[in-house]
């Protein structure tokens, strides 16, 4: 009997699909053992503490015998950092089920690292939502994403970032400030020019929709507007696939004036009317600059009616210490 090319083609494609949904599956179940198994070791060292023994802490001896006999009797992955990650994953997580699901140990060594609860819950929150890698994850604790979402809410705000994780719903809370940029590797002491900064930018491309955030895809560079006979360039066009909307960022390597918030919000307006399509929310415009005046910022968004935002950049790694104390500050006096 002649068999139908058409459906042994999608019985080969299902079967294809079930083999892979499979080898997934063994995949993360290894992974989940092996992660229990790591818990359960910490578990383990932690009622030996408790019984009046030593306390196994970095350094200590009963940490480093425990690393040499581990390692001589069950092989590799039981060096004295790796024990002692062990112990901590478990004094964090008390419980199994508190332990994020779809997390690597990798991503949990990282995590263990936030001492601040409410930030550890948002970090595990956004690394399953976002998909990131711990080398992604890492990235954003050392940026002090947290701490710079936090500082612009109030106390049930905050909480509700370490219980929901970072929610787009509207135009404010897609706009960071600062933005922070130390991954293009531009020294302070350098004067940039706005075209090697949009070029720096785009050579690092991935990273820069990183530290936008959820929502952000590329468009283009130097998107071209004409208006008669005179052409405009508008730096970065993004596209949030969340708020439904086209995102206009322009570069500034000093301080915004006032004529700068009116061009963007002329290239708004024509994004509006030329770029837009049916189901589209109205575009966003950013400004990007290293300084702002907030008086002359206010004055010049008076009466517009499109959502501009001007936010500040930096090339370096924020002070993560100074951020905490103002969060800090924050929750003690909104009790």
């Amino acid at each position: 009997m002649k068999i139908a090319k058409r459906k042994y083609n999608l019985l080969i494609k299902n079967i294809g699909i079930t083999i892979d949904q499979a080898r997934h599956n063994a995949v993360q179940a290894v992974y989940s053992f092996y992660l229990k198994g790591n818990w359960e070791i910490g578990r383990h060292i932690v009622e030996f503490e408790q019984e009046g023994n030593e306390r196994a802490e970095y350094g200590s001896d009963l940490l480093e015998r425990l690393s040499k006999d581990l390692q001589q009797n069950y092989g590799k992955g039981f060096g004295r950092r790796n024990v002692l990650d062990m112990r901590r994953f478990y004094l964090t997580y008390q419980k199994w089920q508190a332990v994020p699901a779809k997390l690597g140990w990798t991503h949990i060594v990282t995590l263990l690292g936030v001492s601040n609860e409410l930030g550890r819950k948002f970090y595990e929150i956004e690394s399953v939502k976002c998909n990131w890698g711990y080398r992604e994850l890492q990235r954003q604790i050392n940026s002090s994403l947290f701490e710079r979402l936090a500082l612009s809410k109030d106390k049930k705000g905050i909480l509700q970032l370490a219980k929901k994780g970072h929610l787009v719903t509207h135009a404010e809370e897609a706009i960071k400030d600062p933005y922070i940029l130390d991954f293009l590797k531009i020294p302070q002491s350098n004067k940039v020019t706005e075209k090697h900064l949009e070029q720096k930018i785009i050579d690092n491309l991935q990273m820069f929709l990183l530290e936008l955030g959820k929502g952000f895809t590329f468009v283009a560079r130097q998107y071209k507007l004409s208006l008669r006979n005179k052409h405009f360039y508008i730096d970065l066009v993004f596209y949030h696939r969340i708020l439904r909307c086209f995102i206009l960022i322009d570069l500034k390597i000093k301080e915004v004036e006032h004529n700068d918030i009116g061009q963007m919000n002329m290239y708004l307006n024509y994004f509006k009317k030329e770029e837009n399509v049916t189901g589209d929310a109205a575009p966003i415009g950013i400004i990007l600059s290293t300084d702002n005046d907030e008086v002359m910022v206010e004055f010049a968004m008076g009466g517009l009616s499109n959502k501009i935002f001007v936010s500040k950049y930096q090339l370096y790694l924020p002070d993560k210490k100074v951020l905490q104390r103002k969060l800090k500050s924050l929750l003690q006096s909104v009790r």
